[in-house]
């Protein structure tokens, strides 16, 4: 069912559309954090920090899928909210063809270039490489299918059908669970059978996600005519996509340097980070709920021509944030001790994961204030713009943790707190330009 933003309490609106977004992303978060806890109990803290040391490889790849998938969503709420049909019909076709030959693509440099990135790019430790290297390839056979899924869902959160995703991830975050159990508990498969049971989740969300879309909605149901690569159409979902793509590789990259450094210090560190990194990713649930909330919110408004009211639904969204995510910090600060025993961390490896859990719970509100925003400027077309403030606040992150690891102040916590600094940086960037208010003038529908 489609979602009209355009009338109505926005934060109303905001927090119906975001809860089932947050609920998928949740249930997303939690079948990543049962891979690593039955990794991690049933295959030991070394099989856990070689899946660990490939989690920036998998978020990059899986960046550039949501990235462009963005862009096409962005076009396909603005001429929703046009009301011209037609034309969604074109770009929704076109960006379908298009998200899976580079899932394709993306498919084949994975499985190509998984050693090379791991060893040489990342300097993962020597005993974990080839358990790493397997954990990846076998990944990387699934991102067509990662591809697939999310065009679609792009496609669907731009009609302002929220809950679509969550049904199904609903379906892959089950089957991934009982696959991962199967896999690894059961079969003894180690690291090959958590990668496997993620690919055939993949391969499920992406084939319900099309069947759905085909079903339920006669206005995105494509003849095979249809289903074409239209030069036009693919050019502008390309030219809008790629800013957000490039923005969200930036934010990726700057998490494969960060894993280059925390590399450096050695299994327990890698393991410790594994675990606060998926903590962090649940803690950034209400987050990229209402970030992507905006980018719809905001599309749909600016196709409508009401400019003043994407700043109205962006002052009480940011409200939204950061109360749910302060009540998810506070349960994490809590936690710390029940956290870090759930995933088996030898000693050195609880003691740093502690101090990582507090910091990214005290960091967290930061992202709460900036995240919407930037969802905001993705939907009304202001794509070069978020990016710059990714590449600001990623460039800032990766300075400041290389310089201040080497001093005696911070160690191997600037690791953690370098990321306060930066995106305090990329959060007083952004919204400068916003109380600028050029923005208001963007209008992607001619």
């Amino acid at each position: 069912m489609t979602k009209d933003l355009t009338r109505g309490t926005p934060w109303k609106l905001i927090v119906q559309f975001a809860l089932p977004i947050m609920a998928g992303n949740l249930l997303q978060q939690l079948y990543n954090t049962a891979d690593t806890i039955i990794v991690g109990n049933f295959n030991g803290q070394q099989a856990l920090s070689a899946v660990g040391a490939c989690a920036s490889l998998t978020v990059l790849f899986t960046a550039l899928a949501i990235g462009f998938s963005i862009g096409a969503g962005v076009l396909v709420s603005q001429y929703f909210g046009a009301n011209r049909l037609e034309e969604l019909r074109r770009y929704a076709a076109s960006s379908i063809v298009l998200m899976l030959l580079l899932g394709l693509l993306m498919s084949v440099i994975g499985l190509f270039s998984a050693e090379l990135l791991l060893a040489r790019f990342l300097g993962t430790p020597q005993d974990l490489l080839p358990q790493a290297t397997l954990y990846f390839t076998i990944y990387a056979a699934g991102l067509v299918f990662q591809f697939g899924y999310n065009i679609a869902a792009a496609i669907l959160r731009a009609l302002g059908d929220s809950k679509a995703t969550l049904y199904f991830l609903l379906v892959s975050s089950v089957l991934n669970v009982a696959l991962d159990l199967l896999f690894v508990a059961a079969f003894r498969m180690g690291v090959s059978g958590a990668a496997i049971a993620t690919v055939i989740s993949q391969i499920v969300s992406c084939v319900v996600g099309f069947w759905y879309m085909r079903r339920r909605y006669e206005l995105l149901r494509f003849s095979a005519r249809e289903l074409r690569l239209d030069r036009t159409a693919a050019g502008r979902v390309l030219k809008i996509g790629a800013p957000m793509a490039i923005q969200q590789s930036i934010v990726s990259c700057g998490f494969l340097f960060l894993q280059k450094l925390v590399n450096l210090f050695g299994e327990s560190m890698i393991a410790s980070y594994t675990v606060a990194s998926r903590m962090e990713n649940i803690l950034m649930i209400p987050i990229i709920g209402i970030q992507n909330t905006m980018a719809t919110y905001a599309g749909q408004n600016m196709g409508a021509r009401q400019p003043e009211r994407v700043s109205k639904g962006l002052g009480q969204g940011v409200l939204v944030s950061l109360l749910l995510t302060a009540a998810l910090c506070l349960c994490q600060m809590l936690g710390r001790g029940f956290i870090v025993s759930a995933f088996k961390l030898d000693e050195a490896a609880a003691a740093i994961c502690d101090q990582h859990l507090l910091a990214s719970a005290l960091a967290m509100p930061i992202f709460a204030i900036y995240f919407p925003a930037n969802g905001m400027f993705q939907g009304v077309g202001e794509g070069f713009f978020a990016t710059f403030c990714a590449l600001l606040a990623l460039g800032l992150r990766v300075v400041f943790a290389y310089c201040l690891y080497q001093t005696a102040r911070f160690g191997y916590t600037a690791i953690w707190w370098s990321q306060a600094m930066a995106w305090t940086a990329a959060l007083l960037t952004c919204y400068t330009h916003f109380f600028r208010g050029g923005w208001k003038k963007k209008n992607l529908v001619r």
